[in-house]
Protein backbone atom coordinates (compact mmCIF):
# COMPACT_ATOMS: atom_id res chain seq x y z
CA UNK A 1 0.00 0.00 0.00
CA UNK A 2 3.02 2.80 0.66
CA UNK A 3 3.43 4.68 3.77
CA UNK A 4 1.96 8.25 4.32
CA UNK A 5 4.30 10.97 5.50
CA UNK A 6 3.07 13.25 8.26
CA UNK A 7 4.63 16.50 9.15
CA UNK A 8 3.15 18.45 11.69
CA UNK A 9 5.06 20.91 13.87
CA UNK A 10 2.41 20.19 16.82
CA UNK A 11 3.10 16.92 18.09
CA UNK A 12 -0.78 16.17 19.29
CA UNK A 13 -1.66 17.07 15.63
CA UNK A 14 0.54 14.62 14.06
CA UNK A 15 0.48 11.95 16.13
CA UNK A 16 -3.55 12.57 16.64
CA UNK A 17 -3.48 12.11 12.19
CA UNK A 18 -1.12 9.19 12.76
CA UNK A 19 -3.60 7.57 14.82
CA UNK A 20 -6.95 7.84 12.31
CA UNK A 21 -4.71 6.25 9.40
CA UNK A 22 -3.03 3.37 11.09
CA UNK A 23 -6.55 2.48 12.43
CA UNK A 24 -7.44 2.66 9.00
CA UNK A 25 -4.28 0.17 7.84
CA UNK A 26 -2.59 3.09 6.89
CA UNK A 27 1.88 2.86 7.65
CA UNK A 28 2.74 6.18 9.16
CA UNK A 29 6.09 8.15 9.13
CA UNK A 30 6.33 11.19 11.65
CA UNK A 31 8.36 14.73 11.02
CA UNK A 32 8.01 17.89 12.91
CA UNK A 33 10.35 20.34 11.27
CA UNK A 34 11.51 20.66 7.97
CA UNK A 35 14.90 19.48 8.16
CA UNK A 36 13.34 15.81 9.58
CA UNK A 37 10.51 16.04 6.42
CA UNK A 38 12.99 16.00 3.64
CA UNK A 39 15.61 13.72 5.53
CA UNK A 40 12.74 11.02 5.66
CA UNK A 41 11.68 11.80 1.59
CA UNK A 42 15.46 11.49 0.67
CA UNK A 43 15.36 8.41 2.47
CA UNK A 44 12.60 6.98 1.32
CA UNK A 45 9.88 8.59 -0.86
CA UNK A 46 6.08 8.10 0.90
CA UNK A 47 3.23 7.46 -0.98
CA UNK A 48 1.33 10.36 0.35
CA UNK A 49 2.53 13.60 2.44
CA UNK A 50 0.16 15.13 4.81
CA UNK A 51 2.14 18.72 5.14
CA UNK A 52 1.30 21.33 7.69
CA UNK A 53 1.35 24.89 5.76
CA UNK A 54 2.70 26.35 8.71
CA UNK A 55 5.95 25.19 10.33
CA UNK A 56 7.53 26.90 13.56
CA UNK A 57 11.18 26.86 14.06
CA UNK A 58 11.67 25.29 10.12
CA UNK A 59 13.97 26.94 7.49
CA UNK A 60 11.29 25.89 4.77
CA UNK A 61 7.67 26.42 5.50
CA UNK A 62 4.92 23.67 3.80
CA UNK A 63 4.80 25.96 0.53
CA UNK A 64 8.80 25.73 0.03
CA UNK A 65 9.10 21.94 1.02
CA UNK A 66 5.79 21.39 -1.57
CA UNK A 67 7.81 23.16 -3.87
CA UNK A 68 10.75 20.87 -3.46
CA UNK A 69 8.97 17.82 -3.54
CA UNK A 70 7.03 18.34 -6.96
CA UNK A 71 10.11 19.11 -8.71
CA UNK A 72 12.56 16.45 -6.89
CA UNK A 73 9.71 13.72 -6.72
CA UNK A 74 6.87 15.12 -8.64
CA UNK A 75 4.97 11.80 -8.21
CA UNK A 76 4.16 11.95 -4.76
CA UNK A 77 0.57 13.76 -3.83
CA UNK A 78 0.49 16.03 -1.33
CA UNK A 79 -2.66 16.93 0.73
CA UNK A 80 -1.95 20.25 2.65
CA UNK A 81 -3.54 20.96 5.97
CA UNK A 82 -3.59 24.21 8.04
CA UNK A 83 -4.98 26.02 11.17
CA UNK A 84 -5.09 29.19 9.22
CA UNK A 85 -6.21 28.37 5.94
CA UNK A 86 -8.08 30.33 3.22
CA UNK A 87 -8.83 30.57 -0.16
CA UNK A 88 -5.43 32.68 -1.30
CA UNK A 89 -3.53 29.55 0.79
CA UNK A 90 -5.56 27.11 -0.94
CA UNK A 91 -5.18 28.60 -4.18
CA UNK A 92 -1.73 29.27 -3.86
CA UNK A 93 -0.78 24.87 -2.48
CA UNK A 94 -2.93 23.94 -5.72
CA UNK A 95 -0.97 25.85 -8.03
CA UNK A 96 2.31 24.57 -6.93
CA UNK A 97 1.04 21.30 -7.64
CA UNK A 98 -0.80 20.06 -3.97
CA UNK A 99 -3.86 17.18 -4.57
CA UNK A 100 -6.00 18.95 -1.67
CA UNK A 101 -6.19 21.25 0.78
CA UNK A 102 -7.37 20.17 4.69
CA UNK A 103 -8.63 22.76 7.04
CA UNK A 104 -7.90 22.87 10.77
CA UNK A 105 -9.39 21.77 12.90
CA UNK A 106 -10.50 18.98 10.19
CA UNK A 107 -13.73 16.60 9.93
CA UNK A 108 -12.09 12.73 10.66
CA UNK A 109 -14.96 11.69 7.45
CA UNK A 110 -13.06 14.46 5.63
CA UNK A 111 -9.23 13.52 6.02
CA UNK A 112 -10.42 9.85 5.40
CA UNK A 113 -11.67 10.55 2.06
CA UNK A 114 -9.02 12.80 0.72
CA UNK A 115 -6.10 10.42 2.47
CA UNK A 116 -8.10 7.88 0.56
CA UNK A 117 -8.61 9.18 -3.08
CA UNK A 118 -4.40 10.57 -2.84
CA UNK A 119 -3.27 7.19 -2.20
CA UNK A 120 -5.66 5.77 -5.49
CA UNK A 121 -4.03 8.19 -7.29
CA UNK A 122 -0.43 7.42 -5.82
CA UNK A 123 -1.18 3.71 -6.48
CA UNK A 124 -2.27 4.39 -10.15
CA UNK A 125 0.92 6.11 -10.67
CA UNK A 126 2.79 3.56 -9.62
CA UNK A 127 0.79 0.57 -11.64
CA UNK A 128 1.69 2.92 -14.45
CA UNK A 129 4.92 3.57 -13.77
CA UNK A 130 5.53 -0.24 -13.22
CA UNK A 131 3.81 -0.56 -16.75
CA UNK A 132 6.33 1.36 -18.49
CA UNK A 133 8.85 -0.43 -16.93
CA UNK A 134 7.84 -3.86 -17.82
CA UNK A 135 7.34 -2.82 -21.20
CA UNK A 136 10.91 -1.59 -21.44
CA UNK A 137 12.34 -5.02 -19.51
CA UNK A 138 10.61 -7.18 -22.28
CA UNK A 139 11.73 -4.88 -25.07
CA UNK A 140 14.97 -7.17 -26.28
CA UNK A 141 17.06 -7.26 -29.19
CA UNK A 142 17.02 -10.11 -31.41
CA UNK A 143 19.51 -11.56 -34.21
CA UNK A 144 23.21 -12.82 -33.89
CA UNK A 145 24.76 -11.95 -37.42
CA UNK A 146 27.57 -10.12 -37.14
CA UNK A 147 26.48 -7.32 -37.61
CA UNK A 148 24.42 -7.43 -35.23
CA UNK A 149 26.76 -8.54 -32.35
CA UNK A 150 28.88 -5.64 -33.38
CA UNK A 151 25.99 -3.43 -32.37
CA UNK A 152 24.88 -4.96 -29.71
CA UNK A 153 28.65 -4.96 -28.35
CA UNK A 154 28.61 -1.36 -28.39
CA UNK A 155 25.50 -1.14 -26.94
CA UNK A 156 26.83 -3.00 -23.83
CA UNK A 157 29.92 -1.17 -23.58
CA UNK A 158 27.49 2.44 -23.12
CA UNK A 159 24.73 0.68 -20.62
CA UNK A 160 26.35 1.45 -16.93
CA UNK A 161 28.02 4.90 -18.04
CA UNK A 162 25.94 7.89 -17.76
CA UNK A 163 27.16 8.73 -21.31
CA UNK A 164 25.18 10.94 -23.85
CA UNK A 165 24.49 8.54 -27.07
CA UNK A 166 23.63 9.16 -30.37
CA UNK A 167 22.14 6.25 -32.53
CA UNK A 168 22.15 7.04 -35.83
CA UNK A 169 20.57 4.59 -38.90
CA UNK A 170 17.98 4.41 -41.46
CA UNK A 171 14.13 4.75 -40.52
CA UNK A 172 12.81 1.20 -39.03
CA UNK A 173 15.90 -0.04 -38.25
CA UNK A 174 15.65 -0.21 -34.65
CA UNK A 175 17.09 2.85 -32.64
CA UNK A 176 14.39 3.06 -29.94
CA UNK A 177 14.99 -0.81 -29.49
CA UNK A 178 18.69 0.21 -28.93
CA UNK A 179 17.80 3.04 -26.94
CA UNK A 180 15.36 0.97 -24.82
CA UNK A 181 18.11 -1.74 -25.20
CA UNK A 182 20.55 0.80 -22.92
CA UNK A 183 18.23 1.63 -20.75
CA UNK A 184 16.88 -1.56 -19.30
CA UNK A 185 20.63 -2.54 -19.42
CA UNK A 186 21.35 0.47 -17.15
CA UNK A 187 21.62 1.86 -13.26
CA UNK A 188 18.40 3.74 -14.45
CA UNK A 189 16.48 0.62 -14.89
CA UNK A 190 13.98 1.63 -12.59
CA UNK A 191 13.60 4.69 -13.37
CA UNK A 192 11.32 6.18 -16.32
CA UNK A 193 12.28 5.64 -19.91
CA UNK A 194 10.28 9.01 -21.91
CA UNK A 195 10.27 8.82 -25.48
CA UNK A 196 10.16 12.37 -27.38
CA UNK A 197 9.39 12.07 -30.99
CA UNK A 198 10.67 15.56 -32.16
CA UNK A 199 8.98 14.48 -35.76
CA UNK A 200 5.59 14.37 -34.42
CA UNK A 201 5.48 17.14 -31.83
CA UNK A 202 4.25 20.82 -33.52
CA UNK A 203 6.93 23.31 -33.42
CA UNK A 204 4.42 25.97 -31.31
CA UNK A 205 4.33 23.45 -28.73
CA UNK A 206 7.16 21.64 -28.39
CA UNK A 207 8.56 23.74 -25.56
CA UNK A 208 5.40 23.42 -23.48
CA UNK A 209 5.88 20.02 -24.34
CA UNK A 210 9.07 19.53 -23.17
CA UNK A 211 8.98 21.66 -20.45
CA UNK A 212 5.57 21.74 -19.17
CA UNK A 213 3.70 24.57 -18.18
CA UNK A 214 2.31 26.89 -14.75
CA UNK A 215 -1.10 28.85 -15.35
CA UNK A 216 -3.36 30.30 -12.65
CA UNK A 217 -6.69 28.49 -13.99
CA UNK A 218 -4.82 24.94 -14.31
CA UNK A 219 -1.81 25.08 -11.95
CA UNK A 220 1.18 23.15 -12.86
CA UNK A 221 1.26 20.78 -15.48
CA UNK A 222 4.77 18.62 -15.80
CA UNK A 223 6.82 17.83 -19.04
CA UNK A 224 8.64 15.25 -20.57
CA UNK A 225 11.73 16.56 -18.97
CA UNK A 226 9.93 16.22 -15.14
CA UNK A 227 8.61 12.90 -16.64
CA UNK A 228 12.19 11.65 -17.27
CA UNK A 229 13.75 12.50 -14.05
CA UNK A 230 15.72 9.77 -12.36
CA UNK A 231 15.46 7.92 -15.71
CA UNK A 232 16.13 8.36 -19.68
CA UNK A 233 14.68 10.52 -22.12
CA UNK A 234 14.72 9.45 -25.50
CA UNK A 235 15.01 12.23 -28.19
CA UNK A 236 13.72 10.44 -31.69
CA UNK A 237 14.60 12.03 -34.44
CA UNK A 238 16.42 14.98 -32.88
CA UNK A 239 17.46 16.66 -36.54
CA UNK A 240 13.89 17.61 -36.14
CA UNK A 241 13.84 20.05 -33.14
CA UNK A 242 13.20 23.68 -33.92
CA UNK A 243 16.29 25.67 -33.80
CA UNK A 244 14.93 28.25 -30.41
CA UNK A 245 13.96 25.15 -28.56
CA UNK A 246 17.41 23.56 -29.66
CA UNK A 247 19.11 26.39 -27.44
CA UNK A 248 17.16 25.86 -24.69
CA UNK A 249 17.85 22.01 -24.39
CA UNK A 250 21.32 22.71 -24.42
CA UNK A 251 20.92 24.98 -21.65
CA UNK A 252 19.02 22.59 -20.01
CA UNK A 253 21.99 19.49 -20.79
CA UNK A 254 24.63 21.94 -18.95
CA UNK A 255 22.83 23.33 -15.91
CA UNK A 256 20.27 20.41 -15.22
CA UNK A 257 17.55 22.51 -14.49
CA UNK A 258 15.02 24.61 -16.39
CA UNK A 259 12.09 26.94 -16.47
CA UNK A 260 8.50 25.87 -17.08
CA UNK A 261 6.59 27.67 -19.50
CA UNK A 262 4.43 30.34 -17.59
CA UNK A 263 6.81 30.13 -14.40
CA UNK A 264 9.55 31.23 -13.04
CA UNK A 265 10.96 28.98 -10.25
CA UNK A 266 13.78 26.54 -11.29
CA UNK A 267 12.94 23.11 -11.88
CA UNK A 268 15.71 20.77 -11.45
CA UNK A 269 15.89 17.26 -13.49
CA UNK A 270 18.35 14.36 -13.51
CA UNK A 271 18.03 12.09 -16.53
CA UNK A 272 20.10 10.59 -19.11
CA UNK A 273 20.04 11.53 -22.54
CA UNK A 274 20.11 9.28 -25.36
CA UNK A 275 19.06 10.98 -29.34
CA UNK A 276 18.58 9.56 -32.54
CA UNK A 277 18.77 10.69 -36.24
CA UNK A 278 18.05 9.12 -40.16
CA UNK A 279 19.72 12.38 -40.99
CA UNK A 280 22.98 14.19 -41.69
CA UNK A 281 23.42 16.23 -38.63
CA UNK A 282 26.91 18.13 -40.14
CA UNK A 283 25.17 18.33 -43.11
CA UNK A 284 22.54 20.06 -40.90
CA UNK A 285 24.58 22.46 -38.86
CA UNK A 286 26.33 23.46 -42.65
CA UNK A 287 22.75 24.71 -43.27
CA UNK A 288 21.99 26.24 -39.89
CA UNK A 289 19.38 24.01 -39.28
CA UNK A 290 21.20 22.25 -36.26
CA UNK A 291 23.34 23.80 -33.76
CA UNK A 292 26.54 22.79 -33.35
CA UNK A 293 27.28 23.16 -29.61
CA UNK A 294 24.08 20.76 -28.95
CA UNK A 295 25.50 18.43 -31.61
CA UNK A 296 28.89 17.92 -29.73
CA UNK A 297 26.51 17.76 -26.78
CA UNK A 298 24.87 14.65 -27.61
CA UNK A 299 27.31 12.93 -29.55
CA UNK A 300 29.32 11.79 -26.56
CA UNK A 301 29.53 8.30 -27.96
CA UNK A 302 28.12 7.74 -31.64
CA UNK A 303 26.72 4.44 -32.09
CA UNK A 304 25.68 3.51 -36.15
CA UNK A 305 22.58 1.12 -36.00
CA UNK A 306 22.42 -1.07 -39.42
CA UNK A 307 20.06 -1.56 -41.88
CA UNK A 308 17.94 -4.89 -42.10
CA UNK A 309 20.13 -5.63 -45.51
CA UNK A 310 23.12 -5.42 -43.37
CA UNK A 311 22.09 -7.94 -40.99
CA UNK A 312 19.56 -10.12 -43.58
CA UNK A 313 21.04 -13.65 -41.97
CA UNK A 314 18.83 -12.28 -39.10
CA UNK A 315 15.33 -12.07 -40.85
CA UNK A 316 14.17 -15.72 -39.54
CA UNK A 317 15.13 -15.50 -35.82
CA UNK A 318 13.29 -11.50 -36.40
CA UNK A 319 10.14 -13.49 -37.95
CA UNK A 320 9.97 -16.20 -35.23
CA UNK A 321 10.45 -13.19 -32.39
CA UNK A 322 7.93 -10.89 -34.49
CA UNK A 323 5.37 -14.63 -34.47
CA UNK A 324 5.48 -15.00 -30.95
CA UNK A 325 5.40 -11.74 -30.07
CA UNK A 326 1.82 -11.08 -32.32
CA UNK A 327 0.80 -14.10 -30.11
CA UNK A 328 1.45 -12.90 -27.25
CA UNK A 329 -0.07 -9.71 -27.50
CA UNK A 330 -3.08 -9.71 -29.87
CA UNK A 331 -3.77 -13.78 -29.76
CA UNK A 332 -2.64 -14.28 -33.42
CA UNK A 333 -1.70 -17.63 -34.98
CA UNK A 334 1.83 -19.04 -33.27
CA UNK A 335 3.03 -20.26 -36.90
CA UNK A 336 6.18 -21.29 -38.26
CA UNK A 337 7.82 -19.72 -41.43
CA UNK A 338 8.77 -22.34 -44.06
CA UNK A 339 12.42 -22.52 -45.30
CA UNK A 340 11.27 -21.08 -48.62
CA UNK A 341 9.53 -18.68 -47.01
CA UNK A 342 12.66 -17.50 -44.91
CA UNK A 343 14.93 -17.42 -48.14
CA UNK A 344 12.30 -15.08 -50.18
CA UNK A 345 12.26 -13.36 -46.74
CA UNK A 346 16.09 -13.10 -47.00
CA UNK A 347 16.25 -11.60 -51.04
CA UNK A 348 13.70 -9.13 -50.79
CA UNK A 349 14.17 -5.12 -50.41
CA UNK A 350 13.60 -3.76 -46.75
CA UNK A 351 13.37 0.06 -47.29
CA UNK A 352 11.42 0.21 -44.28
CA UNK A 353 13.71 -2.19 -42.48
CA UNK A 354 12.77 -4.22 -39.25
CA UNK A 355 9.89 -2.12 -38.93
CA UNK A 356 8.33 -2.98 -42.66
CA UNK A 357 9.61 -6.54 -41.43
CA UNK A 358 7.41 -6.63 -38.92
CA UNK A 359 4.50 -4.82 -40.64
CA UNK A 360 4.94 -8.26 -43.22
CA UNK A 361 4.72 -10.64 -40.37
CA UNK A 362 1.74 -9.07 -38.68
CA UNK A 363 -0.17 -8.55 -42.39
CA UNK A 364 0.46 -12.46 -43.17
CA UNK A 365 -0.82 -13.66 -39.48
CA UNK A 366 -3.86 -11.20 -40.08
CA UNK A 367 -4.67 -12.40 -43.68
CA UNK A 368 -3.51 -16.13 -43.18
CA UNK A 369 -5.94 -18.39 -42.42
CA UNK A 370 -4.03 -22.12 -41.97
CA UNK A 371 -1.76 -22.27 -38.40
CA UNK A 372 0.57 -24.36 -40.57
CA UNK A 373 4.32 -23.06 -41.73
CA UNK A 374 4.34 -19.60 -43.48
CA UNK A 375 4.92 -20.33 -47.38
CA UNK A 376 6.01 -18.27 -49.90
CA UNK A 377 2.58 -17.58 -51.37
CA UNK A 378 1.49 -15.61 -48.50
CA UNK A 379 4.39 -13.33 -48.59
CA UNK A 380 3.67 -9.87 -49.98
CA UNK A 381 5.49 -9.49 -53.80
CA UNK A 382 6.36 -5.86 -55.37
CA UNK A 383 3.27 -3.55 -55.92
CA UNK A 384 2.00 -6.32 -53.54
CA UNK A 385 1.19 -8.66 -56.67
CA UNK A 386 0.22 -12.56 -55.84
CA UNK A 387 2.94 -14.59 -56.92
CA UNK A 388 1.32 -16.97 -59.05
CA UNK A 389 2.05 -20.69 -58.97
CA UNK A 390 5.86 -21.31 -60.76
CA UNK A 391 5.87 -17.91 -61.57
CA UNK A 392 8.23 -14.89 -61.24
CA UNK A 393 7.49 -11.44 -60.68
CA UNK A 394 10.45 -10.15 -63.30
CA UNK A 395 11.68 -6.58 -63.28
CA UNK A 396 10.92 -4.64 -66.13
CA UNK A 397 14.48 -3.85 -67.13
CA UNK A 398 15.55 -7.72 -67.04
CA UNK A 399 12.62 -8.33 -69.48
CA UNK A 400 13.66 -5.99 -71.95
CA UNK A 401 17.69 -7.73 -72.40
CA UNK A 402 18.54 -10.29 -74.90
CA UNK A 403 18.75 -14.01 -72.82
CA UNK A 404 22.37 -13.91 -72.78
CA UNK A 405 22.70 -10.30 -70.99
CA UNK A 406 19.73 -11.19 -68.64
CA UNK A 407 20.98 -14.40 -67.67
CA UNK A 408 24.33 -12.46 -66.73
CA UNK A 409 22.45 -9.90 -65.10
CA UNK A 410 20.62 -12.30 -63.11
CA UNK A 411 23.36 -14.19 -61.78
CA UNK A 412 24.75 -11.51 -60.96
CA UNK A 413 22.06 -9.87 -58.57
CA UNK A 414 21.18 -13.33 -57.77
CA UNK A 415 24.52 -14.53 -56.28
CA UNK A 416 25.45 -10.73 -55.13
CA UNK A 417 21.92 -11.42 -52.68
CA UNK A 418 22.83 -14.50 -51.97
CA UNK A 419 26.75 -13.55 -50.39
CA UNK A 420 25.12 -10.76 -48.93
CA UNK A 421 22.32 -12.55 -47.03
CA UNK A 422 25.36 -15.00 -45.81
CA UNK A 423 27.41 -12.51 -44.80
CA UNK A 424 29.93 -12.98 -47.27
CA UNK A 425 30.26 -16.65 -46.34
CA UNK A 426 31.57 -18.10 -49.49
CA UNK A 427 31.06 -21.66 -48.42
CA UNK A 428 27.44 -21.83 -46.80
CA UNK A 429 26.51 -19.72 -50.10
CA UNK A 430 27.64 -22.16 -52.09
CA UNK A 431 25.88 -25.00 -49.93
CA UNK A 432 22.87 -23.17 -50.72
CA UNK A 433 22.96 -21.97 -54.48
CA UNK A 434 24.30 -25.72 -54.80
CA UNK A 435 27.55 -25.16 -56.49
CA UNK A 436 31.08 -26.62 -55.41
CA UNK A 437 33.12 -23.23 -53.26
CA UNK A 438 35.70 -23.33 -55.85
CA UNK A 439 32.83 -23.54 -59.38
CA UNK A 440 31.27 -20.42 -57.36
CA UNK A 441 34.55 -18.67 -56.68
CA UNK A 442 34.94 -19.25 -60.84
CA UNK A 443 31.56 -18.39 -61.57
CA UNK A 444 31.79 -15.12 -59.31
CA UNK A 445 34.80 -14.01 -60.57
CA UNK A 446 33.46 -13.88 -64.53
CA UNK A 447 30.92 -12.00 -63.25
CA UNK A 448 33.08 -9.01 -61.70
CA UNK A 449 31.53 -10.21 -58.02
CA UNK A 450 34.13 -9.85 -55.18
CA UNK A 451 33.84 -9.49 -51.10
CA UNK A 452 35.27 -6.99 -49.02
CA UNK A 453 35.68 -6.63 -45.39
CA UNK A 454 33.27 -4.24 -43.65
CA UNK A 455 32.34 -3.21 -40.15
CA UNK A 456 29.95 -6.02 -38.93
CA UNK A 457 31.17 -8.67 -41.47
CA UNK A 458 31.58 -9.42 -45.30
CA UNK A 459 30.07 -7.90 -48.11
CA UNK A 460 29.84 -8.10 -51.65
CA UNK A 461 29.57 -5.92 -54.42
CA UNK A 462 30.09 -5.76 -58.10
CA UNK A 463 34.01 -4.64 -59.12
CA UNK A 464 34.08 -1.51 -61.16
CA UNK A 465 30.53 -1.23 -61.15
CA UNK A 466 30.18 2.47 -62.87
CA UNK A 467 31.83 0.63 -66.32
CA UNK A 468 28.49 -2.30 -66.40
Amino acid sequence: MGDILIVDDERDIRELISDILRDEGYTTRLAGNSDSCMSEINSEPPALLVLDIWLKDSRMDGIDILTTVKRDNPDIPIVIISGHGNIEIAVAAIKQGAYDFIEKPFNIDQLLVVVRRAMEASRLRRENLDLKRRDVASSHMVGSSSAFKALKSSLDKVNKSNGRVMLTGPAGSGKEVAARYIHANSNRASGPFVSVNSASIEPERMEEVLFGRESPDRGVEPGLLEQAHGGVLFFDEIADMPLGTQSKILRVLVDQQFTRVGGTGKVRVDMRVISSTTRDLKAAIDKGAFRQELYHRLNVVPIPVPSLDERREDIPELSAHFIEEFNRTQGLPLRMMSEEAEALLQTMMWPGNVRQLKNVIERVLILGDGAGPIETSELPMPADEPMGEGRLVMAGALATLPLREARELFEREYLLTQINRFGGNISRTASFVGMERSALHRKLKSLGVVTTNKAGGRVAHVENESEL
